[in-house]
């Protein structure tokens, strides 16, 4: 991080700040925000995508050690490449095949649809792997997990540009990092008890033996909060240009 803010400072153009012209500082801010009810209820809808791409460090990596017991830190070492192979090298033409096809909400429903998707793979295979199992029997095994976690980097790198697109917008192009800052502190609550609540079912599922009763609730989650953003665009909430409510200092 420290070469990265250093690379940004020698890089990115010099700009000099201007005053805002909106009485009452940060607490008026603050207000606007959170008086701008399309962007909390999208910032809510929002919540189950971070919680499901946020499965790669937790539920996934367990999964990598129950079926690999003996290599559970090296296919979770690959499972971690094989998520930013996606994002890297795919990202820009994901976003422009996506883009050329649909619209921006419409991107968002459909990445998070595949985001819940990308869970069903894991509902197939055999069990844990051992070093008697062939090329074939790993193959199996491993098939399924990392199915998962590339339709996952896919859903993610699909809805990941039309989701900022549409936080702007909500923002009306004002206080557009205040609203960033809210929105990142509502998913990053909803990420705190998204892995307690996964972490609850995956114990459960274990001791009631169905362990994949854990990916059905992550799929499930998937399609509710598909299902919540398309509500949200059909009842035009999302709709670009609209204006948040200012605060009215007192």
């Amino acid at each position: 991080f420290l070469a990265l803010t250093v690379i940004q400072f020698r890089m990115l153009p010099d700009r000099e700040g201007f005053p805002s012209a909106e009485p009452g500082g940060v607490l008026a801010d603050w207000r606007t925000v959170v008086h701008n009810r399309p962007f909390l209820l999208f910032s809510a809808a929002m919540i189950g995508s971070y919680v499901l791409s946020f499965q790669v460090y937790l539920a996934l990596p367990l999964q990598a050690h129950r079926v690999a017991r003996d290599s559970g830190d090296a296919v979770t070492t690959a499972l971690f490449a094989v998520s930013a192979a996606v994002a890297v090298v795919g990202q820009l033409k994901i976003t422009a095949w996506a883009r050329a096809r649909w619209t921006s909400q419409r991107a968002i429903v459909y990445g998070i649809a595949l985001m819940g998707v990308a869970f069903v793979p894991l509902l197939v295979g055999p069990g844990t792997v051992t070093g008697g199992f062939g090329v074939m029997g790993w193959g199996m095994a491993l098939a399924p997990l990392f199915a998962a976690v590339a339709l996952l980097g896919l859903g993610t790198a699909v809805v990941y540009p039309f989701e900022m697109d549409t936080i702007v917008s909500l923002a009306g192009g004002r206080l557009v990092a205040t609203h960033y800052g809210l929105y990142n502190t509502v998913s990053g609550l909803g990420i705190t008890l998204g892995n307690l609540a996964t972490g609850a079912v995956w114990d459960a599922a274990e001791r009631m033996g169905h362990p994949e009763l854990t990916w059905w609730a992550l799929a499930a989650t998937g399609a509710l909060c598909a299902g919540c953003v398309g509500l949200l665009a059909r009842s035009g909430l999302l709709a670009a240009g609209s204006e948040p409510e200012l605060a009215v200092v007192t």
